[in-house]
């Protein structure tokens, strides 16, 4: 049976999952002390990692997984009920998570160093959060369906998950609308995710 929704699916938690690990690598590490064009660079490469947790997973991922492969699972899988609820709940509050990162980050950048602890806080507390989250996804939630789900239920979730366009990862074309977001998160992100320094 053809489960390719699966592949794209933990494809591209393995990318948000290297996105989340950089992200709090450039975080600990602190904008350059010395030239201005440095601390903006520092402060424009955080926007465009956070756009992109914002624009990919929480507006086209999530609302996959909760529309199409959740319902799915939860009627041929009751077992796993609970936690598909809990995964529905952490998908409700994603988006405004991400904002208020976006608002907390934009504090420290304009208000200085007295707001760089509570957003050091939230991305910490973020990121664990979202790890969490895939994490009871793959150990739970996807082996029920590996196990339950039918050949048509294959055939629909695969035909959704295709035209998913992950601009981080190559599995298929990038769309060009996301050329300038991808270049600026892989020139200055630090490893896995770009050539940043570390």
């Amino acid at each position: 049976m053809n489960r390719k929704a699966l592949q794209v699916i933990r494809d591209e938690h393995a990318t948000l999952a290297a996105m989340l690990r950089s992200l709090i690598q450039m975080v600990r590490r602190g904008p350059e002390p010395d030239g201005r064009d440095e601390h903006e660079l520092y402060f424009d490469v955080l926007r465009a990692m956070l756009f992109y947790i914002d624009e990919f997973p929480e507006k086209l991922h999530h609302p996959k997984e909760t529309e199409l492969l959740f319902p799915r699972i939860a009627r041929a899988s009751p077992e796993v009920a609970d936690a598909i609820a809990q995964l529905d709940r952490d998908h409700d509050v994603g988006e405004s998570r991400v904002r208020q990162l976006m608002h907390l980050l934009m504090a420290w950048e304009y208000l200085g160093e007295t707001r760089r602890q509570a957003f050091e806080d939230a991305a910490n507390q973020y990121v664990d959060f979202y790890l969490r989250h895939m994490s009871l996804e793959e150990s739970v939630v996807l082996p029920a369906a590996e196990k339950g789900l039918s050949e048509a239920d294959w055939h629909a979730l695969n035909a959704a998950f295709a035209t998913n366009q992950d601009p981080l990862n190559a599995r298929i074309p990038r769309d060009p609308q996301f050329d300038r977001l991808f270049t600026r998160i892989v020139m200055k992100a630090p490893a896995p995710v770009g050539l940043g320094q570390e």
